[in-house]
């Protein structure tokens, strides 16, 4: 994904407009044509999708920091028509917008799609995390170990209990136990890229104890990162958002878990770099003859220090 240059906001400034005026120009030519970069008198920041004849006309005012309204517009250069006009109205959401322009253009480049809803889409992905401070990268085995987590979701628990529930169901984001809570079910996700053997790391004694009520089953996933690989950390997200897009709420909850995480848009160039390649997956029962340590192994309490 290739974000607005700066350097189209820059040109735009040298001559700024008067009253209602916009300063336009193609936001990214080299990609498409249906957008058009813009600054108004008071210097905001203005994406404009041009709208085909059947397409509808949305608004969305829930986005922090960014307005989304339709408009009448004469643009000699670009033509006269009805525009998607996307408002950002942070300044310090401007590396944000370049990029989230960036990825409207990538969709509308890719197929006929629908302007109205791709627009839509982009901007539900990034309402989570538009306007916190930027995150860092989040490392290697992090990176891993959300990626078996969204894997299990999608591929494992969304086909048995559908997209919404499995969503519901995830919380190790938010400090959990378990990663995957329910009633009468939890699981534990572990992912390694060890090149030798499968090696699994465990936080806490705690953390292989079953719940109070309900089984505890273990879930292992094994990763090499390959050049060749067709997996992604971010192309994953895109599948699973892709899963979720007829439910919003469970949509919204997706992307609440993924901030949680320490996940963040701004960086998916960043993460689209490491592919993965998935040696191996099983899941596993938690019973009295599985490999683990819980304080129930230290018959005289847990030593200090562990």
């Amino acid at each position: 994904m290739k974000p607005i240059a700066p350097e189209v906001w820059l040109r735009l400034a040298s001559e700024r407009p008067i009253g209602d005026a916009l300063q336009a120009r193609l936001a990214a030519p080299e990609i498409t044509q249906r957008i058009v970069a813009a600054l108004d008198s008071e210097g905001k920041r203005h994406l404009l999708v041009r709208l085909r004849v059947s397409e509808a006309t949305p608004d969305d005012r829930l986005s922090r920091g960014i307005g989304v309204t339709t408009r009448n517009l004469a643009m000699p250069d670009h033509g006269d028509g009805r525009y998607l006009d996307i408002t950002c109205h942070d300044d310090a959401g401007h590396d944000a917008f370049n990029l989230i322009g960036g990825e409207i253009a990538a969709q509308l480049d890719a197929g006929p799609h629908n302007a109205p809803r791709v627009v839509a889409q982009v901007l539900a992905k990034w309402r989570r995390f538009w306007g916190q401070a930027l995150r860092p990268i989040l490392p290697r085995d992090q990176q891993s170990g959300l990626f078996a987590e969204i894997w299990f979701l999608s591929r494992w628990l969304a086909p048995q209990v559908g997209p919404p529930e499995a969503v519901h169901r995830w919380r190790g984001p938010f400090g959990a136990r378990h990663d995957f809570e329910s009633p009468l079910l939890s699981v534990e996700v572990k992912a390694s890229t060890a090149t030798r053997g499968v090696v699994h790391y465990i936080n806490g004694l705690e953390q292989l104890v079953p719940p109070e009520h309900g089984a505890l089953h273990f879930f292992s996933m094994r990763l090499h990162e390959e050049g060749g690989a067709a997996n992604t950390l971010s192309i994953l997200v895109a599948e699973c958002r892709a899963l979720l897009e007829t439910h919003a709420e469970a949509a919204i909850a997706f992307d609440n878990a993924l901030a949680e995480a320490g996940y963040s848009p701004m960086h998916e160039s960043d993460y689209d770099r490491i592919h993965l390649r998935i040696v191996g997956e099983a899941l596993y029962r938690v019973e009295d003859n599985f490999p683990r340590i819980t304080p129930a192994v230290f018959k005289d309490g847990v030593p200090s220090g562990i």
